[in-house]
């Protein structure tokens, strides 16, 4: 299993570059809270930072690892993920959206990852029932220490695509 930590400022609204550690605790790679303008900044502002929102994870020279941003169509509330090594692009979904803490559904077109959502415990990744990740944010005064663990049967190994879903669904929510 490899675990990657990195420490989130409490502020939601900061676009601090986070650098993401593994278990050696070397850099792997970067997580950022982006806004494409200016405009999309101060909307975001007087929304309470929770619509607006982008997060780019990138690798340690910059290049983009996989992005993530919140989506509302017609009332609709949900996340585009594209990963830019392999060039496919996700649909992040909640499932059972008027439940309190509902479950989201990953998929880019042809496999489907759940995303069992926990606010105070680990949020699991699966596929087919079988954990191929976890998330957890824990509280401190003034920040976040967010751990991620992908199993090492895992079909995705980069840490970047459950960094970033974790940021943008678990951190900002719908």
């Amino acid at each position: 299993m490899k675990t990657f930590t990195y420490t989130q400022p409490m502020a939601i609204e900061s676009t601090e570059v986070v650098s993401i550690l593994n278990e050696a605790g070397e850099v792997t790679s970067t997580v950022q809270r982006v806004y494409s303008n200016a405009l999309k900044k101060a909307f975001d502002r007087t929304m309470e930072y929770r619509y607006f929102v982008r997060y780019d994870t990138k690798d340690v020279s910059g290049q983009p690892l996989f992005t993530c941003k919140k989506m509302t169509r017609r009332g609709r509330v949900y996340f585009q993920g594209k990963d830019w090594q392999t060039g496919k692009d996700y649909t992040i979904a909640y499932d059972g959206w008027k439940l309190m803490l509902p479950d989201l559904m990953i998929t880019d077109g042809v496999q489907t990852i759940k995303l069992n959502k926990e606010m105070e415990d680990w949020s699991v990744f699966s596929i087919d029932e079988q954990p191929i990740a976890r998330w957890q944010a824990t509280f401190h005064d003034s920040y976040f220490t967010m751990t991620v663990q992908i199993e090492a049967d895992s079909p995705i190994q980069q840490e970047a695509f459950f960094i970033t879903i974790g940021q943008a669904v678990l951190f900002i929510g719908a």
